[in-house]
């Protein structure tokens, strides 16, 4: 009897056990030009991971591919265990803080955007009665931590940026799934409350794993797991990936 054995590809790859992502040779193409890679990533699970990388449509475009809200041109990506199946993904995370997918109308009240947010995930013959302050701290408290909540009939557009961006956080985050991405780091100019910010991400870390994108550096004291210096290979990109490209 002779035995034979397949030999491995040279391109024979596995996504590290353990992992929550891993990717080789990863790439967008939008419809005006090229966006990013391919590059290679791996993030490990738990805490918080910072993308150090400029603003722009590539880095957006990457945070997006990595919770399944847009498919890749090419290359291989595994998160949380799924290898190229980005719908899966999708209903396995989060991701807030991104102009491009939850952006909130100035005319909307926090009162109006929690209770909203409460009947899209309630059953369809469940009525949802506005909430009051209650159902705003039980939404947003594990979030806000010792930040103060947004008062209950301001105008989302008109709270402290921080306030804004803990409140798109704790809207996108009621299902805790095990991956959390953030976006817009960068957008707070204040010390004090980026430092905050950071200090709420790596709470919500404890539990799930948080991805989120700084082009700053980081105060060494902020307790983020990793940070991934993403600045030679990530560009401006494309703007045309955040229309047509979705």
């Amino acid at each position: 009897m002779v035995e034979t054995t397949t030999a491995e590809p040279e391109n024979f790859w596995e996504p590290i056990p353990g992992s929550l992502v891993s990717a080789r040779a990863i790439e967008l193409d939008g419809p005006w030009g090229h966006v990013f890679g391919p590059l290679d990533l791996d993030i490990d699970e738990g805490g918080v991971t910072v993308l150090a990388a400029q603003a722009g449509a590539a880095r957006t475009a990457l945070l997006m591919a990595l919770c399944g809200r847009m498919r890749l041109s090419g290359g291989s990506l595994t998160v949380l265990g799924h290898t190229d199946r980005p719908a899966t993904v999708f209903a396995q995370s989060a991701i807030s803080c991104l102009n491009e997918l939850d952006d909130v109308s100035p005319s909307v009240t926090v009162r109006d955007l929690v209770t909203e947010q409460l009947r899209w995930e309630s059953p369809w013959y469940k009525m949802v009665s506005r909430v009051h302050e209650d159902g705003v701290a039980r939404m947003c408290g594990e979030v806000f931590g010792d930040v103060p909540l947004p008062a209950l009939n301001a105008f989302v557009d008109d709270l402290p940026e921080l306030q804004q961006l803990l409140l798109r956080i704790a809207v996108a985050n009621t299902r805790r799934p095990p991956l959390l991405v953030v976006g817009r780091l960068d957008r707070i100019a204040d010390d004090d409350e980026r430092h905050t910010l950071l200090e709420r991400l790596v709470a919500l870390g404890e539990r799930q794993s948080v991805i989120t994108a700084d082009v700053n550096p980081l105060p060494l004291d902020t307790g983020v797991r990793a940070v991934v210096d993403m600045h030679g290979a990530l560009g401006a990109g494309d703007i045309g990936v955040m229309t047509e490209g979705r």
